[in-house]
């Protein structure tokens, strides 16, 4: 194990050495920062455990050297391990919301989130008359705790077809004081959901096409691979949730799915529907919409 440098003593000099180390290492940051200036901010600031909005007043606060070795050791798994952040802090952020996070889901990032906290207008104008929810492919179960707030009066039904993941959802629900609204359940999409009918169908399924899979980095080889691949073309869930949407939604509702950068591939497995693409902080072909009327 590398000794610590004599001269290593404040926050300033960690964090120079940390961007450096990650640099170095390349490093693939899409985890929640974008950069191994803000990635290292986060991992010194949340080993320290101070304000992560903070960094500036700390800069050149001088660190015992046991504080120095638990930041080196932070540093040392993200740039040799290459271990996502979220898995070495047990903590994600999306939307402004925490949520807990460890190797047996993926970590929570969405563009649907992006689209929650306007509930889905103008195709949603009722916000209050949503009472009940859908939610495919939940992994961490962050979508779920976001549409609780924002659908004030729904009820939640958040699938997943692994344990693990489920697992890790519910200790989220739990955090959120949410066991009342979202009920969790393990099945391989439909197959084991009530058949109820729904205002509102929501998804971030695995969607990585084949090719796309084999050059994914190492940080995303972490990840539960199940939670990611959606076969040759990246739609073979997506197939499956639209085939079985038109029957759980009620005459007015919604169905909102996310791709990534599957849109050309979509577009050609469902060459019969009319996509509606939302617009979010990537872009307007992310994610899509389809209305009830289209799927009858």
């Amino acid at each position: 194990m590398p000794t610590i440098p004599d001269q290593f003593s404040t926050i300033r000099d960690l964090l120079r050495y940390a961007v450096t180390r990650f640099n170095t290492a390349g490093l693939f940051f899409g985890h929640g920062s974008s950069n191994a200036l803000d990635e290292a901010a986060y991992l010194i600031l949340h080993t320290l455990k101070l304000p992560l909005d903070k960094l500036d007043p700390f800069l050149d606060a001088r660190l015992l050297p046991e504080e120095i070795e638990a930041v080196m050791q932070v540093i040392r798994r993200r740039a040799e391990e290459r271990v996502p952040a979220s898995y070495i802090t047990n903590e994600a952020w999306l939307n402004g919301y925490r949520f807990y996070v460890d190797e047996r889901t993926i970590v929570p990032r969405s563009f649907i989130a992006e689209l929650i906290p306007d509930q889905f207008a103008p195709w949603i104008s009722d916000a209050d008359g949503v009472t009940n929810v859908l939610e495919l492919c939940t992994g961490s179960g962050c979508l779920p705790i976001m549409l609780a707030d924002a659908f004030p009066n729904a009820q939640i039904d958040a699938v997943d077809i692994s344990p693990d993941a489920l697992a890790v959802a519910q200790r989220n629900v739990n955090d959120y004081a949410l066991q009342d609204r979202i009920a969790l359940i393990q099945s391989d999409l439909y197959q084991n959901v009530p058949l109820n009918q729904y205002d509102l169908i929501v998804s971030n399924p695995p969607y990585v096409n084949a090719t796309s899979m084999s050059e994914l980095p190492q940080e995303y080889l972490r990840e539960p691979q199940i939670a990611l691949a959606g076969g040759e073309d990246g739609m073979d869930l997506v197939r499956e949730i639209i085939a079985g949407a038109g029957k759980r939604l009620t005459p007015n509702g919604l169905l909102v799915v996310e791709i990534g950068n599957e849109r050309r591939h979509a577009e050609a497995a469902f060459p019969d529907l009319e996509l509606t693409w939302l617009s979010t902080s990537a872009g307007d072909d992310m994610v899509f919409l389809v209305t009830a009327d289209q799927l009858q």
